[in-house]
């Protein structure tokens, strides 16, 4: 007997547009009480690294890198959900998480947009795709492992290149087009020049150039440790390799750059749905729904849960929202490695 085809895309979409209208309101209270406890915990457990003996110090290290991990994901949060209904929410996030950790907003604002966009995604011109599953091992490899170099990236951006741009322009051009964004694909370049001249950008770029000089400053006059500097770019960087893994399993990276159908952008997204619990620690602020994600751009991290439980109960079971789905981390991953090596006929 034939099963059942999946529902036409459009429809998926009208229907969950539909299902989940009343979602797409963020409760401000829930952001901020979410950040408040979430860097509470942040720099209680930073602290404790960087200063308790070993090995305790390696326990407050690694709860400091998951709510780092945590704190940086509302990063996504903010490109998606407008100002005034969260008033304050983008600054607080900068002051808070953004310029201590030199990982501004503006980082991913006007990027991570335009993989959103229909005639983008999956393409050359798509900022976060790169196909993995068609590219040899080596690369995913690669992939996760320049993750570990985002300290030293971070300072070279803010720390070399902001101040040397205000002086030079042709390096603040390559600062803006190459080295202003949370991009997958290496060619990408930001053309939005512009944005780079308006005060929020500016403010985030010097505040973070001041900064990065101030702990520099801070380590070679002896206030800070040494040792408490590199247990902080050892959390910094542990953070970027959990998302660089969750980032792997984000999508099934199989189109080789063509445009794609929306059909077939939403099936080459992944959701790892509960009853999966570890998602909440690597695929934290919705990002366990990054499928559900690009079917409601607009739906805050909160509602996410609900709007799964609503189309799940409402579309046919083993249609093409059900197809997406992904049990965990490790499957997940399995998947992409076995998709590389059949594509290079290992």
């Amino acid at each position: 007997m034939l099963s059942e085809p999946p529902l036409p895309t459009l429809s998926l979409s009208r229907q969950a547009a539909d299902l989940a209208a009343d979602l797409m309101r963020p409760k401000a209270w829930i952001y901020w009480l979410d950040l408040c406890v979430t860097a509470t915990v942040l720099y209680a457990a930073l602290w404790l690294a960087m200063t308790l003996a070993a090995p305790f110090a390696w326990p407050a290290g690694l709860v400091a890198a998951l709510a780092l991990y945590r704190a940086i994901s509302f990063i996504h949060e903010l490109t998606h959900q407008r100002r005034d209904q969260l008033p304050g929410f983008h600054a607080g996030w900068n002051l808070l998480i953004g310029v201590p950790f030199l990982t501004p907003s503006f980082l991913y604002e006007g990027v991570h947009q335009l993989h959103h966009a229909k005639d983008r995604y999956g393409t050359a011109r798509d900022p976060e795709y790169h196909p993995l599953a068609r590219r040899p091992l080596g690369e995913l490899a690669a992939f996760l492992g320049v993750a570990l170099l985002a300290p030293l990236g971070v300072f070279l951006r803010f720390g070399v290149l902001a101040p040397l741009g205000f002086v030079i322009p042709p390096v603040r051009r390559f600062a803006i087009a190459k080295a202003s964004g949370m991009v997958i694909n290496t060619g990408f370049a930001r053309e939005d020049f512009d944005r780079a001249a308006r005060a929020p950008w500016l403010a985030q770029e010097i505040a973070c150039w001041l900064w990065s000089w101030t702990l520099i400053a801070m380590v070679a006059a002896g206030v800070m440790p040494v040792r408490a500097f590199l247990i902080a770019l050892a959390v910094f960087a542990a953070m970027t390799f959990i998302n660089q893994l969750r980032t792997a399993v984000a999508h099934y990276w199989e189109n080789d750059g063509e445009p794609m159908s929306f059909e077939a952008q939403f099936a080459d997204t992944v959701n790892v749905p509960p009853p999966a619990l570890l998602p909440v620690i690597w695929a934290p602020v919705g990002l366990r729904y990054h499928a559900l994600h690009h079917l409601l751009p607009r739906t805050p991290y909160h509602n996410l849960g609900e709007a799964h439980r609503r189309l799940v109960a409402a579309l046919p079971p083993g249609g093409l929202y059900d197809q997406v789905a992904q049990p965990e981390l490790a499957p997940a991953l399995g998947r992409l490695i076995r998709r590389a090596r059949a594509s290079q006929g290992a």
